[in-house]
């Protein structure tokens, strides 16, 4: 992979950080604490508020994980191990890359 490629990667990759933040402070009030006040929220309401809290940070979570990947592509990139699958050593094609810029494996070895 060129340096020009690997660029291209690293602008990618830091978009979807970028957004990545955007989402998280969107979805900030969906994770606060549900409050108990039975005088304006019946028990069925609290428990829609519970579970919505529930998906939040369920969606929060997975926002890490990927945040994470795509930090650690961001570290392989600046040390010139972008690109390489981490099992066998071959190059990781482009198209794999292009959906999924935190990948670490190529296709066989992800496979298997």
């Amino acid at each position: 992979m060129n340096e020009a490629e690997q660029a291209k990667f690293a602008a990618l990759i830091r978009a979807r950080l970028m957004e990545i933040e955007r989402e998280n402070a969107l979805g900030q009030d969906g994770r606060s604490v549900v409050q108990l006040d039975q005088q304006s929220v019946g028990r069925l309401s609290r428990m829609d508020a519970l579970q919505n809290q529930a998906m939040a940070k369920a969606q929060q979570a997975r926002r890490d994980l990927e945040s994470r990947r795509l930090r650690a592509a961001l570290a392989r990139i600046d040390e010139g191990e972008f690109g390489w699958c981490e099992d066998c050593g071959e190059e990781i094609p482009i198209r794999r890359l292009e959906l999924d810029p935190a990948a670490t494996r190529c296709v066989s070895c992800a496979a298997g």
